[in-house]
């Protein structure tokens, strides 16, 4: 049976929930479970710290497991991100008071708190910054004020509570991060890993695209297939009514809108968009 690790809690936990859904799978029915056992796919779920996730996966506990691309690269463990999967994405950069610091270069010889220390090492080291790296479990942002640190690294989403403890962002991010999928580094052929996955891409895919039907022209066949060349090519069927031919065909979501307008300008009638709720490619 096929375990998989997915967070117990914070950001990452309901999206991924919810997208285990969207891909057949059970979804937990109690707050407090620790075990989802989908037996019917034959696949168990084990809700987990997130930051444990990549160390039960990388020690081959776990087949798989969903975490923060910033907790994997911080747990420094053999485990491998596989599919990056569009939900809870941050930054992570370095803050200090507001006007202190002019570049992460005017950081040298300052004490930097964070709870990422591994990532903030590396990330000095590689740039040639010596600081001193204070590691705090938790939220950092109040270090500097009670005096342990002279400035931060952390995770950023608008950046609202920084300001309110009267720090701003330093330099470009450090990283940036989101949900990711990951495998054990090495980890030999499974098929039935192989089908979640291609489950999980297929809900992405699905997210990601309409279906977009129209009635054109034949004179304006080539235009309207270039404006919805789909994934592969466009489905043209002949209409009943000469001269006039049926396309169907896969759009971006976020181009949608626009794709509609111009093929409204070039003829085309009856344009109908269906949302997409499961997919293999």
């Amino acid at each position: 049976m096929l375990k998989i690790a997915i967070p117990n809690k914070g950001q990452l936990s309901e999206p991924a929930k919810q997208m285990l859904a969207e891909a057949g799978y059970k979804r937990s029915t109690h707050a407090r479970d620790l075990v989802i056992h989908d037996t019917e796919n034959a696949v168990e779920f084990f809700l987990l710290r997130p930051r444990d996730i990549a160390t039960y996966v990388a020690a081959g506990t776990l087949d798989l497991g969903v975490t923060g691309r910033d907790m994997l690269a911080e747990s420094g463990v053999a485990a491998d991100e596989i599919l990056a999967l569009d939900f809870a994405p941050s930054t992570f950069r370095l803050a200090g008071p507001i006007g202190k610091y002019g570049s992460v270069a005017d950081l040298a010889g300052s004490r930097v708190a964070t709870s990422y220390p591994e990532i903030l090492r590396t990330y000095l080291s590689a740039i040639g910054v010596e600081a001193g790296v204070v590691s705090l479990d938790g939220a950092v942002e109040n270090a500097v004020r009670l005096g342990v640190a002279d400035a931060v690294a952390d995770v950023v989403d608008t950046g609202g509570t920084l300001r309110a403890a009267g720090l701003e962002t330093i330099g470009d991010a450090i990283m940036h991060s989101e949900a990711v999928l990951i495998r054990r580094t090495g980890a030999g052929p499974s098929p039935e890993a192989d089908v979640f996955i291609r489950r999980i891409h297929g809900v992405l895919t699905a997210r990601a695209y309409v279906l977009v039907d129209y009635d054109i022209p034949l004179d304006q066949v080539e235009a309207a297939c270039a404006l919805t060349p789909g994934l592969e090519s466009p489905t043209v069927s002949p209409l009943h009514e000469s001269g006039w031919a049926a396309v169907r065909a896969v759009v971006p979501k976020n181009q949608v809108h626009r794709v509609m307008d111009r093929l409204a300008d070039i003829g085309g009638r009856g344009i109908l968009v269906t949302a997409i709720s499961a997919c293999r490619l």
